[in-house]
């Protein structure tokens, strides 16, 4: 089986470059005031008006806005104050408001929903008084009397429908409309045609204050809600935040014995509270390196690591996985993780907004605020939305009072039928059915109900809510997707690409052979070594068919110079490979583990400025052997391809055998057979191979299953690696991946030129690693993938981080970001097809044909229905993605 080379086309595709200048400033705003995708229009664009503003994005669902701007260029509290003055209330989040900002904004959306609560109950009690009048008739001559409902749309208007009329004409006013602008026409001007219905009965109208009080009714329902639908869409994120403890509890770590078992606490204890043995602080005051006690029970309350004691930590609330995990002295602790069996000690590492759960809050605010490119035509409909619709009812009433009722005069008969009218101005008149409605009446009614049918809530709401109810899945799994934006593109993939080393393996390497080797240019691999009066220690050994660590296997005669005088190229060996190895009393055995640990010891020298997992399984071995780590210094690494160092004042080499060739150094083609299937590490010194040791890594254990499901999903599985070509064919023989699929030898450059190779092909790529060398790799791709056991700068790379370290989790985040996505275009083709549909209809499009009309109140109860449809669709996410 035959795989791919590293070399790759030059220019097939433009790979993405480094950015020099300083990254731009993001300041997030929470903005209230919002009550449609045109305020959400009209904020971003008041905020891209401001000097020094790079971008701007609002999402209507959480009332946030993200300000992308240039380094100091943009005062927040002057923005804010702007937004504030133009009818947006306003506040930044900076620096250690941010919590208490978080908080009131809480407090003031409960604020919001009790008012609006307040606001339902009054509607529906005068829509049920109102309704009685019609059921009860002339059974109840009070509540069919002309003037109590005149009353009742009085009160409806001044109560619960205040809140709604003023804004609408605040929002009017500041050329600004909104959904409240459209309610607040159509309530008022039904209001104003039945009083003078009301007052001027020789016109011939009849009253409808019925209809201002359902509208209303229907419009505060539809709003309730939708806060209620948003809040529970919220949930996740608001757990997150609730992660994060208020106090923790500072102890000396002079004290020579922490009394881990004391249960001795005060029942109320505040921060004020002084004890022997702790103190309690806020939280946000831990500085890094403070040591702090921590109960079973509580919360770890920031990131560090275990000193003393030895417990089980609940970690469900950041990775999903429900098993406790042992925590022992040494391992790392993350805020918000609950500890759940033992008291322990643990130094802080990471505080305040460097905390895990801290940046995954901050994460997930920010997904929820990057837009996908799909809405960008629903954004651009709602900048004119409101304006459009008034056109259209304007168009509506002209046309059916100069036209359509002349050409359609039948239009006129038989629509009364529960209609309010009067037959007498007093007290006791009663509701009379009325047969014929004028023109102008019925003009009025159409346009209406235009009005209040249209619902730009639907189309603001269709995008944010799926991403907000997608985003808090994923963040009570451990999948940090990281924006709408990230969701389209997950939909588009087709081809999953993933690192080996750390990715599909485990990255826990381990040493499986030690072959010391004497060569150079004169010598023959194979044939016995005699050179003067050396002492052969170990003799002559057969010729190298595998490495297998088995002694007997060596490829050439083992030799050590004690003493060689006119020996040239050799002497400088001797202090490495071939010296000082006294007590030799012809054990063969002994005189080879010798050498052995002496070609260990100085790989692990040379390893020890590396930052790889190669490195980390060189040393590990060393230390579980007791070798001392031989003096080392002037470090360098030449990414995919090995290291070097000065080892007791001799330049030292360890790395592939393209690395030894770069070096000047011979590695016999017997020996890079011998190699197969395994990572070999060469190691050299004055242009002489000292020897090599073999590594193997071990595929995850979900790895195989993690493949076959991508497969199943009609996704194309691809692995990319730096290793060797024979070690990359016996992961994709376990891995059943074909050898087109495989691509070995790739330098860490060359990964992202190979991306970008895929990309050129018309491929969509999604690229899964863990590595410093994977964030070219990771940049490039479409989706980058990153494990959040990684380094850092992967995880910054990367659009979507997975916090547990396993492969199913790619899987799932493929498969959330997929059905996130399917909701975003059926939301969206909900609020575009109601209203392409609903504004005819309620135009009176079916009226010459069908009889059917839509009264202002029924348009109103379509209108709140369609808002709540697409929040309750959203919602419906989370019964696909039950635990």
């Amino acid at each position: 089986m035959q795989f791919l080379h590293k070399t790759l086309p030059e220019n097939q595709s433009e790979i993405i470059p480094i950015k020099e200048s300083p990254p731009p400033e993001l300041v997030t705003f929470d903005v209230s005031g919002m009550k449609c995708a045109g305020c959400a229009k009209a904020v971003e664009r008041q905020l891209m008006q401001h000097s020094g503003v790079i971008s701007a994005c609002v999402n209507l669902a959480v009332e946030v806005a993200t300000v992308e701007c240039q380094p100091g260029a943009v005062d927040a509290d002057s923005l804010a104050k702007k937004l504030t003055d133009n009818g947006f209330p306003t506040q930044s989040r900076l620096g250690e408001n941010q919590r208490e900002a978080e908080a009131a904004a809480i407090e003031r959306r409960r604020q919001e929903i009790r008012q609006q609560i307040n606001q339902l109950s009054i509607a529906l009690i005068l829509i049920i008084l109102s309704g009685l009048g019609h059921i009860l008739g002339t059974k109840a001559p009070i509540l069919s009397n002309i003037w109590f409902h005149w009353g009742l749309a009085t009160l409806a208007l001044l109560l619960p429908g205040r809140p709604i009329i003023v804004d609408g004409c605040r929002s009017l006013w500041r050329n600004a409309p909104n959904m409240n602008t459209l309610v607040a026409l159509g309530a008022v001007t039904a209001y104003t045609a039945s009083n003078a219905a009301l007052l001027f009965p020789r016109m011939g109208w009849e009253c409808f204050f019925d209809e201002p009080v359902m509208l209303l009714g229907f419009i505060l329902l539809g709003k309730t809600l939708e806060q209620q639908a948003r809040r529970r869409a919220a949930s996740a994120l608001q757990a997150l935040i609730a992660l994060q403890p208020a106090t923790a509890r500072l102890v000396d770590f002079k004290l020579p014995i922490l009394d881990l078992d004391s249960q001795e606490l005060p029942a109320n204890s505040t921060s004020a509270v002084y004890n022997p043995q702790y103190i309690e602080i806020p939280a946000d005051r831990v500085r890094v390196g403070e040591w702090l006690q921590v109960l079973p029970g509580e919360k770890f309350p920031v990131d560090g690591e275990v000193c003393e004691g030895k417990t089980t930590v609940d970690e469900s609330m950041l990775t999903g996985e429900s098993m406790p995990v042992l925590k022992q002295p040494g391992d790392t602790v993350a805020a918000g993780t609950i500890n759940k069996s033992g008291a322990v000690v643990m130094r802080a590492t990471r505080t305040g907004q460097e905390t895990t759960v801290a940046q995954m809050v901050a994460l997930v605010q920010a997904a929820q605020t990057r837009k996908a490119p799909i809405q960008h035509l629903a954004d651009t409909v709602a900048g004119y939305f409101v304006y459009g619709v008034m056109a259209i009812s304007v168009l509506t009433f002209l046309f059916w009072y100069f036209a359509g009722t002349h050409l359609w005069p039948s239009v006129l008969l038989g629509h009364g039928a529960m209609e309010m009218g009067h037959g007498a101005m007093n007290m006791g008149s009663q509701l009379p059915t009325i047969h014929y409605q004028s023109s102008l009446l019925l003009s009025l009614k159409l346009a209406i109900a235009v009005l209040v049918i249209a619902c730009p809530c639907a189309l603001g709401l269709a995008t944010p809510t799926a991403i907000l109810v997608g985003s808090g899945i994923g963040a009570e799994r451990g999948l940090l997707i990281r924006g709408g934006d990230v969701l389209e593109r997950v939909h588009q993939l087709d081809t999953v690409v993933f690192d080996k080393t750390g990715t599909l393996t485990t990255g826990n390497l381990t040493l499986t052979d030690y072959l010391p080797i004497f060569q150079n240019s004169e010598l023959d691999l194979n044939s016995d070594i005699n050179v003067g009066n050396k002492q052969d220690i170990c003799s002559t050994m057969s010729a190298i068919d595998d490495i297998s660590g088995n002694r007997q296997d060596a490829s050439s005669t083992i030799s050590t110079i004690s003493t060689i005088d006119g020996v040239s190229g050799n002497k400088q060996d001797a202090s490495f490979t071939m010296s000082a190895i006294d007590g030799v009393s012809g054990n063969k055995q002994d005189a080879c583990s010798t050498i052995d640990s002496k070609l260990l010891q100085i790989a692990a020298a040379v390893e020890r400025g590396a930052c790889h997992p190669i490195a980390a399984a060189i040393l590990r071995e060393s230390q579980q052997q007791g070798l001392p780590l031989l003096p080392a210094d002037d470090f360098y690494t030449e990414p995919g391809f090995g290291v070097s160092a000065l080892v007791e004042g001799r330049r030292v080499f360890a790395g592939n055998a393209e690395w030894m060739s770069q070096q000047g150094v011979a590695v016999a083609a017997e020996l890079l057979e011998s190699c197969q299937g395994k990572t070999a590490v060469y190691v050299a010194s004055g242009g002489v191979l000292l020897g090599v040791i073999g590594l193997k890594d071990t595929l995850r254990p979900d790895a195989k299953a993690a493949v076959d499901r991508l497969r199943g999903m009609g996704l194309r599985v691809m692995m990319l690696t730096g290793d060797t070509a024979s070690a990359a064919a016996a992961a994709a023989q376990q891995l059943g991946l074909a050898a087109a699929d495989v691509l070995a030898e790739v330098r860490p450059e060359g990964k992202a030129r190979a991306i970008a190779s895929l990309q050129a092909q018309g491929c969509k790529v999604a690229v899964v690693g863990d590595g410093i060398n994977d964030a070219p790799a990771l940049a490039q791709a479409d989706v980058g993938i990153g494990l959040h056991c990684g380094t850092d700068v992967a995880v910054e790379t990367a659009q979507i981080v997975l916090m547990r370290n396993a492969l199913m989790d790619v899987v799932e985040s493929i498969d959330l970001g997929r059905a996130t996505f399917n909701k975003i275009r059926q939301n969206l083709f909900w609020a575009f097809a109601y209203n392409t549909l609903g504004i005819p209809v309620a135009a009176g499009l079916l009226l010459p044909a069908t009889g059917i009309l839509l009264s202002p109140a029924a348009a109103g109860a379509f209108m709140a229905f369609s808002s709540v449809s697409v929040v309750t669709n959203s919602l419906l996410l989370r019964r696909q993605f039950r635990a």
